[in-house]
């Protein structure tokens, strides 16, 4: 339809431009977001090409979290300085969204990477490496504490991580005393840990001692991990070697990736001194 020089689109072309539908334009009308620009004596809605750019600010803001009543608000106030404020604010939150998801693709690589490692390994072969410095943000000391409390710090742990962003796809494991684990107190741990690549400042951190370490797979239960400690002992006596200060723990395979306890791997890390 033509009109005084202005090229007016009806309901279903405007619709069809923005790609939704009609009844999305008649609601984005009835609450004063969005209206036609005329309206005949019949009551037909025309919109012009113009409102584009409002239509796609519109969708944009909510694509960025704003909810239409905040939208709405922002609508009985327009100016030149109020639309600039809100395309830098939103600009920020662009920002942060994207540093949210480039850490999430890291965390996700991570995981690949350590389970594509995990499917070429031998769980029933028991090897000395020599281990790189590996910085591990701690929780607090759990040595000695009830199962209720470890329940309690667990959940504390978990909620630090997830609060100060500091998941890196990494599992959490477990640092236990050299005294706990010679008694055969394998699930004493003193601290949980989780590995920090690259850490981020004003959080404590501890770094693991770098150097040798008895590394052996204990396939099954929690309950039955004492078999693998028991090989690892005859392994470093075999070898002549003594023990070091710490155990590290990790998971390999867990409820992330099987439901039978049966094909659970822990990663038991046994500190060396030659």
């Amino acid at each position: 339809m033509n009109n005084k020089g202005v090229n007016y689109l009806t309901t279903g072309e405007f619709a069809k431009l923005c790609k939704v539908n009609k009844q999305t334009l008649f609601y984005y009308d009835q609450i004063g977001l969005l209206s036609p620009i005329y309206k005949n004596e019949k009551g037909y809605r025309y919109y012009s090409i113009k409102q584009i750019e409002l239509f796609y600010v519109i969708d944009l803001l909510k694509e960025l979290g704003m909810s239409l009543s905040e939208i709405q608000e922002y609508s009985k106030n327009k100016s030149p300085e109020s639309f600039l404020a809100l395309m830098y604010q939103q600009k920020e939150e662009i920002v942060k969204k994207r540093k949210e998801i480039e850490m999430k693709e890291k965390l996700i690589e991570t995981k690949i990477a350590l389970l594509e490692e995990s499917l070429n390994m031998d769980f029933d072969q028991i090897t000395l490496q020599h281990l790189p410095d590996a910085t591990l943000y701690l929780s607090r000391n759990i040595e000695n504490i009830t199962d209720d409390e470890f329940v309690e710090v667990i959940s504390e742990f978990i909620g630090e991580i997830n609060e100060a962003q500091l998941d890196t796809g990494y599992p959490i494991g477990g640092i236990t005393k050299k005294e706990h684990v010679i008694n055969g107190n394998y699930s004493n741990y003193s601290y949980l840990y989780i590995e920090q690549p690259h850490p981020k400042e004003g959080y404590p951190y501890f770094k693991a001692v770098k150097g040798d370490f008895l590394i052996g797979y204990h396939v099954g239960d929690d309950k039955t991990i004492g078999h693998a400690y028991v090989r690892l002992f005859s392994e470093l006596e075999r070898l002549g070697l003594t023990m070091g200060d710490y155990v590290f723990e990790e998971y390999v395979y867990d409820t992330l990736v099987t439901n039978q306890k049966e094909h659970y791997v822990t990663k038991i890390m046994m500190q060396i001194i030659r």
